[in-house]
């Protein structure tokens, strides 16, 4: 499983994959990376953009799709920090079970939240 920890609130998301989607501060384009929990880690298995520049230029081995270039990473991580940025407007998360739904349909704005693999025995 997957969940969202702020300073006061663990939420476990119901899905071991996850979506997630942001606007780029700078080119206000789409960027959007795919995790998956792996034991006690989260891997990097997707990630897409819709344009380049100002520090997101799509590696080498990325592939142009509709209107957007996307790779595989592959990347296995302890977890990702998520900072709230006036600049970029809210994260998305995407799941086979729930759908689409902002951050703030889980906890309230504002808030640095890390995304970590865990279990239910864990929390």
């Amino acid at each position: 499983m997957i969940c969202l920890l702020s300073a006061s609130t663990t939420v476990m998301l119901l899905t071991g994959s996850i979506t997630l989607g942001w606007q780029h501060s700078v080119e206000k384009t789409r960027w959007e990376e795919t995790y998956q929990a792996e034991g006690r880690q989260l891997r990097l298995i997707e990630a897409s953009v819709q344009g380049s520049g100002a520090g997101m230029e799509p590696p080498p081995e990325a592939r142009l799709e509709q209107g957007g270039w996307h790779w595989q990473p592959n990347l296995l991580l302890d977890q990702v920090t998520l900072a709230g940025s006036t600049f970029t407007g809210e994260y998305t998360l995407c799941d086979a079970n729930e759908g689409c739904h902002p951050l703030s349909h889980w906890l309230t704005p504002g808030q640095t939240v890390t995304l970590a693999a865990c279990d239910s025995e864990a929390h």
